[in-house]
């Protein structure tokens, strides 16, 4: 069993490496206060999609409750009713019945409000943190928008970003970036492993898409160092 669910512990684990690692290479940029937070997040997701896996014992509670008193109501309406002296027709029968029947309709619904009613508090609860993993891919991506191994091969313009990296590395600042997507994409299969939920799955499942994506584009610009000759292009021009 325990290699077939992804393991909340062993996420954070990894994350926390991450993050120690990201601070030593690049101890004051703005990646590492990113990982710092992704390990934070990591914490709360994995505290959270555990208590979604739980039922809501309040809202159990309440079910049983109206379940209890429906079923008591039924039980006062049957035995208060008197017969005596009743004609047994049509007319007398709906009179009789229509209470009950009203009674047990809203019963009924009360039941399938209340049961409906923990499956959209998990779901609401799992889809605001799948938003916020959304928005920390988002962030991640940011950060690596203007590191363009391409960048030395040309003179910079006015409005170029400032050139902070190269090299070995401006890869390995890549390969932290598409690590924190592939660590952030795993956190949302926490909530779609833990609340059996169709729009729960739909959203984690977005969330993994975006930063696969995202993901594409790094590995696109580290694969790129293998066509770029750096040695060539710091050698001082030929005369």
């Amino acid at each position: 069993m325990a290699y077939k669910t992804l393991s909340s512990a062993r996420v954070i684990e990894t994350i926390d490496k991450l993050e120690a690692r990201v601070k030593e290479r690049f101890p004051d940029s703005g990646l590492a206060q990113v990982a710092h937070e992704l390990s934070e997040t990591s914490r709360r997701c994995a505290a959270e999609s555990d208590r979604l896996r739980r039922p809501v014992t309040p809202i159990r509670v309440m079910v049983c409750t109206v379940w209890v008193l429906g079923a008591a109501g039924l039980v006062w309406l049957a035995f208060g009713l008197h017969f005596d002296g009743l004609e047994w027709e049509a007319a007398s029968l709906v009179q009789i019945l229509e209470p009950a029947m009203n009674l047990a309709v809203l019963v009924g619904i009360g039941v399938l409000s209340l049961g409906r009613f923990e499956e959209r508090w998990k779901r609401a609860k799992a889809l605001d943190y799948l938003h916020e993993l959304r928005s920390i891919a988002h962030v991640v991506d940011m950060h690596q928008l203007t590191k363009d191994p391409y960048r030395q091969a040309m003179p910079a313009t006015a409005s170029s970003p400032a050139a902070t990296l190269s090299g070995a590395l401006l890869e390995r600042y890549l390969d932290y970036c598409s690590e924190m997507l592939s660590l952030t994409a795993k956190l949302a299969a926490l909530f779609a492993q833990s609340c059996k939920d169709a729009e729960v799955s739909a959203g984690a499942n977005d969330v993994e898409l975006m930063t696969t994506a995202l993901s594409r584009k790094i590995w696109q610009k580290i694969m790129a160092f293998s066509r770029y000759d750096y040695s060539a292009a710091d050698a001082p021009p030929e005369s």
